[in-house]
């Protein structure tokens, strides 16, 4: 237990502000209401795709960069940060991908098995809150998880007849969300161990 508390989990040593006001923030918030308008659009358009549909979700993908850069940029690394970044990303998964189950171009079971995987990563988040009085950043893998997601719901909602790319594209993001959550998972069990981290 001793070499885990004189080990950094993060590989270095990061400044966390307790900011709450800071255009990281503002960025990663203003992410959770994009899908709101994108599937109003989509129905008010008789379900084809226009060119806000096209900006918002250009803008949706841009921002879950920007906010990092700008955060890493500005020193605005915040506890907020850390939490509203993730939870942004799972807002608009879940609405946008229910969203393309209700119209019945992704499986339930593909639904399911996301929200599954992302509750118990958010649960083992909200326990190290409570036991360490801070939130643990995403993992790498995590975040390529998340694009692979991303690429699969744009393929499925952009090109619907391209199943051969929705195959490769749904089975390989569910080979990354099993690997992210046991890297999660490895990662959680560190930090319950005592291993520093940002």
């Amino acid at each position: 237990m001793e070499k885990y508390k004189l080990t950094n989990i993060d590989g270095r040593k990061i400044s966390v502000k307790q900011d709450v006001f800071t255009w990281s923030n503002l960025i990663s918030a203003t992410r959770i209401a994009v899908p709101i308008p994108i599937i109003w659009l989509h129905i008010q358009n008789n379900y084809q795709v226009g060119p806000f549909i096209i900006a918002l979700i250009l803008y949706a993908i841009f921002s879950d960069y920007l906010d990092g850069y700008v955060a890493r940029k500005w020193d605005e690394v915040s506890e907020l940060g850390k939490v509203l970044d993730p939870v942004a990303d799972k807002v608009m998964a879940f609405a946008l991908f229910g969203y393309t189950v209700w119209l019945g171009l992704i499986p339930v079971w593909y639904f399911v098995l996301a929200a599954v995987r992302d509750s118990m990563i958010m649960a083992g988040s909200a326990y190290i809150k409570r036991i360490r009085g801070k939130v643990a950043m995403a993992v790498m893998s995590g975040k390529v998880s998340v694009n692979v997601m991303a690429l699969y719901w744009v393929s499925v909602f952009f090109f619907p007849q391209a199943t051969e790319a929705h195959l490769f594209l749904k089975y390989s993001s569910v080979i990354l969300m099993v690997i992210s959550f046991f890297h999660y998972f490895h990662r959680f069990n560190q930090i319950r161990s005592g291993v520093d981290f940002n």
